[in-house]
């Protein structure tokens, strides 16, 4: 008899972090399906990471604005690592957040970490996506914001650095950011963009240890978010 699969090992803080917001995630979270926004931004404060310029673990961040009116922008993390020469070109990533379409952002400490991990460890510029959440904005709101993300990249290529590679474009997601990424993938294959090509996100993009971690982090946060997507 086959024994049963371990749970993921992942860094005490990260899993610390991870139990804190499924707490923040069930208190905020109304019986009529409603979100108190109030008390989730009071609770917030402790769980999010602001973008730095000066280089943590090889990555850099900022944070690019889209459209202020629907609160649409991403978190863009640039590796810095020395072994990178100039000329290399690296592909993108264009990451959507977990969290049932109604929670989380970029700026989360976990979502922070795991985007700076790929960023560092594949390399590549990663764009962390900023979506309109949901019940406040229905469906199609979410896969707007995604497409809109790439109408921008085409239009504003200054915002990436120069050795951002757009013709290897890769979508990723947890939960129901998978969910945006596939809908944004699709949509993007059957669109007229010249610059932008996707392509299927292999194992070999990166190196084995990084996705063992990617799938523990996912796997633990599926399992310790509980009500999230309730």
């Amino acid at each position: 008899m086959a024994a049963p699969p371990s749970s993921p090992m992942l860094p005490w803080r990260t899993r610390i972090q991870l139990s804190i917001l499924s707490k923040f995630t069930d208190a905020s979270r109304r019986h009529d399906g409603t979100v108190d926004r109030r008390l989730l931004r009071f609770f917030e404060f402790g769980i999010k990471t602001p973008a730095d310029s000066n280089p943590i673990k090889g990555v850099r961040t900022s944070d690019v604005t889209i459209d202020s009116s629907r609160n649409l922008w991403f978190r863009l993390f640039v590796p810095t690592q020395l072994n990178i020469q100039n000329d290399s070109q690296l592909p993108v990533i264009v990451f959507f957040h977990g969290g049932g379409f109604v929670y989380l952002s970029p700026d989360v400490k976990s979502y922070d970490i795991v985007c700076r991990r790929l960023a560092c460890k594949i390399p590549a510029v990663v764009i962390s996506v900023n979506y309109r959440l949901a019940p406040e904005h229905r469906y199609p709101a979410q896969y707007e914001d995604g497409f809109n993300v790439l109408e921008f990249l085409v239009s504003e290529k200054s915002v990436l650095p120069e050795n951002a590679d757009l013709s290897r474009c890769f979508f990723a997601g947890d939960s129901a950011g998978a969910n945006i990424a596939h809908h944004v993938a699709k949509r993007a294959c059957e669109s007229k963009f010249k610059d932008i090509k996707v392509r299927p996100f292999e194992r070999n993009l990166g190196k084995t240890k990084l996705f063992e971690f990617l799938l523990q982090f996912f796997q633990y946060f599926n399992q310790n978010k509980k009500g999230v997507e309730a």
